[in-house]
């Protein structure tokens, strides 16, 4: 039972009537120059989406100079995943290191890996090299950013605001999911089971 103000794990969890607010505290770090900063969620992060939702969190976002599309903030993955298509088109294939590893998905499914590849993420300001497992495959998103990046960025997700914030030298920064693609994106999952289905 979480009461108001209880803390867990740097976490702290506030209830009242009808209202939501998490506060993430980052401390002082020897790799960052920023005093204490809180990132906060509340009600006001939710005001222009559309309601009642259970859409992912998907994002744009600039990689090795190319504004990706369709970017999928998934914290239940162990690794960030690109597609093979999509680092062609960033003409980035001579950054590939071939590799074949398997990685297994929730449901015992796996895949074999075409390679790792480092690539520049810029996010409003804060520039990471991040490492991608490649693969080839049909995939809804065109890049899946997992554990790894959020953790290297300070970045925490809500999908319940469709945001994440992360903090950088300028202060805390965000950036808004698109809930439309998100929906389009579920919908045409839904209407490719039902045909399956069928």
């Amino acid at each position: 039972m979480l009461r108001r103000g209880e803390e867990i794990n740097g976490v702290t969890f506030m209830t009242a009537k009808k209202v939501s607010k998490i506060t993430v505290t980052h401390e002082k770090r020897v790799r960052r120059v920023l005093e204490e900063e809180s990132i906060t969620f509340d009600d006001a992060d939710a005001d222009d989406l559309l309601t009642s939702h259970n859409d992912a969190l998907v994002i744009s976002l600039l990689v090795h100079d190319t504004n990706v599309k369709q970017v999928l903030i998934d914290p239940g993955s162990s690794m960030n995943i690109i597609l093979l298509r999509v680092v062609n088109e960033m003409q980035a294939e001579d950054k590939l290191i071939p590799k074949a590893h398997t990685l297994s998905g929730f449901d015992n499914s796996s895949v074999v890996i075409k390679g790792e590849i480092v690539l520049t993420t810029f996010v409003e300001g804060v520039v990471k090299d991040t490492k991608f497992q490649v693969v080839e495959m049909d995939m809804a998103y065109n890049m899946i950013l997992g554990r790894p990046w959020i953790h290297e960025m300070d970045v925490v997700p809500s999908t319940l605001h469709q945001v994440i914030k992360f903090p950088s030298q300028w202060g805390i920064w965000q950036i808004r999911g698109d809930q439309q693609v998100s929906r389009s994106i579920n919908s045409v999952a839904d209407s490719s089971a039902k045909n399956e289905e069928k």
